[in-house]
């Protein structure tokens, strides 16, 4: 019986993964789904000007949020409850705003807003 070494095995194993990868057997994992529904509870932003153009960013909890380059219009959905409102801002800390009141879905442009304020 032949007896095979470590490193021979070894080089065997590498080159049939390198032939994988040659020929597409070894596949990347799928992407990430874009999330389209902005759920009860959160204020978004979506990529585009309606909601099947996937949301970019959301948030739930009070407080202030840098947005950086966002230009021309965007989908904004304030889908939030028990009244709170999402201010979109020119400053970066949460000043100068515009508000954005409960369940209202607009299309903005946003390239001149800086920051988003989440206030109940």
């Amino acid at each position: 019986m032949a007896r095979t070494s470590l490193r021979t095995k070894l080089g065997s194993v590498a080159a049939a993964g390198v032939m994988a990868l040659g020929t597409g057997v070894l596949a990347a994992a799928p992407a990430e789904a874009v999330a389209t529904y902005c759920p009860s509870g959160y204020a978004c932003i979506y990529w585009g000007t309606t909601e099947g153009s996937g949301i970019r960013d959301m948030w739930k909890y009070a407080g202030v949020y840098k947005i950086y380059s966002y230009e021309g219009t965007h989908l904004v959905k304030n889908n939030q409850t028990h009244g709170w409102k999402i201010w979109l801002c020119h400053n970066t800390n949460g000043t100068d705003c515009d508000g954005v009141w409960p369940g209202q879905s607009i299309p903005l442009n946003m390239t001149p807003y800086n920051s988003v304020s989440i206030q109940p």
